[in-house]
């Protein structure tokens, strides 16, 4: 019997929002596979949840670079930086997402809004 790889997934959340957000929503969204995480099975992992390291998104492009050794297949951004009317605009969501881009990973855009 063949053994399926799991598909590893990352989420990438904003720095500031971070302060007041537990990521409670995006753990309950993948657990119960709604919203942006219902494609994945249960052979499906986070394995990393992290800061964008604050503007300009300095973290990321160490850390994706990091997680590549661990096969990581996509990394969401978090629905914090992409909801401009309930919190910060993210200035540089642009930049975050080339440099995900560019190291090889699928990037989705949200987690559960």
């Amino acid at each position: 019997m063949e053994e399926t790889k799991p598909t590893k997934i990352a989420v990438v959340r904003c720095d500031i929002v971070s302060e007041a957000c537990p990521g409670v929503g995006c753990f309950k969204a993948f657990n119960e596979r709604k919203s942006y995480f219902e494609g994945y099975d249960e052979n499906t992992q986070i394995i990393a949840f992290f800061t964008c390291g604050g503007c300009s998104g300095r973290r990321v492009y160490r850390l994706v670079n990091i997680l590549k050794k661990y096969r990581l297949d996509a990394a969401h951004l978090s629905s914090c930086m992409l909801m401009e009317d309930t919190y910060p605009k993210c200035p540089n969501l642009e930049y975050i997402k080339k440099t995900i881009r560019d190291a090889g990973i699928n990037v989705v855009e949200g987690t559960h809004h």
